[in-house]
């Protein structure tokens, strides 16, 4: 039996935030993957190592978990006073498909460096040293993403003094600013809450009637609060993802809050988007321990967030739901908000499984409707490969 040979496709691999993806030029693709569709799709899979029902990704360039198991494609924008297009694919660990749902938030960090190293941005637009502004379009949400991107002696600078948690070693510090952040019908329904009401009482079956504010910002996210649901908000990754009735309920709010929230039609739509919408629950801040071991005092953050990531407690915190997490705590009445103190306020810093972080948000309401005009956020970001990935050339 003949075996096709394996085909060689120029690739990078990246850290961005607490994520890492493998990032693609879309002219660098083969040219019957470079348009959306099954070929993609099988690709990417092929590529990541998925569906692997030993769920480790062996054979593959990901890394079993949520975090890891990402692909980027960027390319130069036909759109006016933008870049590059950049879309993200969440490629499941074990089924056989990638969901393009919505936006990876640690991974915006690494676009701009990413398109500037290749060769994606006007050399007019890049100054030899200090702040390079990479103007992004978001494709799967349809969202602007400004990065600001620092330059020394023409090049991407990566290495930098700046700590992020969830994240080893220190980097150069890349400024995000998400620009009018809650999602558009194409993304998640169209207002930054789809119900109208900032909280609301969601039935969910087998766990009960919960307060919930269910938003669109950054990415489709429905929080709750932690101890309606039996937890304290300092939770780690084993207390939860080794529990499977506690991933069972979580998975029930998620696919109940997407209905009500119009993303879906029916709670058995869920499993086909796991992506979106997140899933968070909130506390008031206690003093507590992080999963380096490090102490965290009430008094070092306005409150805590853990939040589900593809089925599992995520490790730090997605970047798109910390653009919810910002918007949110800007608005009053919110349970993020409330959890925070209540009030007015442009920015939060919030507890998470690996430390804290700081978003800040304006949030205006204008003839009852709320809005952000953007929410601001810093990561880093570095290139860990670069060269060639390679994929069965039967594989796609």
């Amino acid at each position: 039996m003949a075996h096709l040979p394996q085909v060689k496709i120029p690739a990078t691999y990246m850290r961005g935030g607490t994520s890492k993806g493998v990032f693609f030029r879309l002219q660098d693709l083969p040219e019957r993957a470079q348009a959306p569709g099954p070929a993609r799709d099988a690709l990417l899979l092929r590529l990541i190592g998925s569906p692997d029902p030993y769920g480790k990704q062996i054979d593959g360039m990901g890394g079993a978990t949520s975090s890891t198991s990402k692909t980027v494609i960027v390319s130069r924008s036909t759109r006016p006073d933008h870049d590059v297009d950049y879309l993200f694919g969440q490629v499941s660990i074990d089924k056989p498909f990638v969901d393009w749902s919505g936006n990876c938030g640690n991974l915006s960090s690494a676009v701009g460096p990413f398109a500037i190293s290749s060769g994606l941005i006007e050399a007019s637009r890049i100054p030899k040293d200090g702040l390079a502004t990479v103007r992004i379009w978001q494709a799967n949400i349809g969202k602007t993403i400004i990065a600001r991107v620092p330059m020394t002696a023409g090049e991407v600078q990566e290495t930098g003094d700046f700590e992020l948690d969830g994240v080893t070693f220190p980097a150069a510090e890349v400024q995000l600013e998400f620009v009018d952040p809650a999602a558009d019908e194409e993304g998640a329904g169209g207002a930054m809450f789809p119900t109208g009401r900032v909280v609301d009482d969601l039935e969910v079956p087998g766990v009960g009637t919960l307060k919930a504010t269910m938003i669109n910002a950054g990415i489709p996210t429905i929080f709750v609060n932690a101890e309606a649901i039996g937890y304290t908000g300092w939770e780690l990754q084993d207390a939860i993802n080794a529990d499977t009735k506690a991933l069972a309920m979580f998975e029930a709010i998620r696919a109940h809050g997407a209905v009500r929230m119009g993303l879906i039609r029916n709670v058995e739509e869920a499993a086909q988007r796991q992506h979106t919408p997140k899933v968070a629950f909130v506390a008031k801040p206690v003093d507590h321990v992080v999963s380096s071991g490090k102490r965290i005092g009430a008094g070092e953050v306005d409150l805590l967030v853990r939040a589900l990531s593809m089925g599992k407690l995520h490790h730090a915190m997605m970047g798109t739901a910390a653009v919810a997490i910002g918007t949110a705590a800007a608005i009053p009445g919110t349970l993020v908000n409330l959890a925070a103190g209540g009030g007015a306020r442009e920015a939060v810093r919030f507890g998470h499984p690996s430390g804290t972080l700081r978003v800040g948000a304006q949030a205006v309401q204008v003839q009852g409707e709320w809005s952000v005009a953007k929410v601001l956020m810093s990561r880093s970001a570095r290139v860990l490969m670069e060269g060639w990935v390679r994929v069965p050339g039967d594989s796609f």
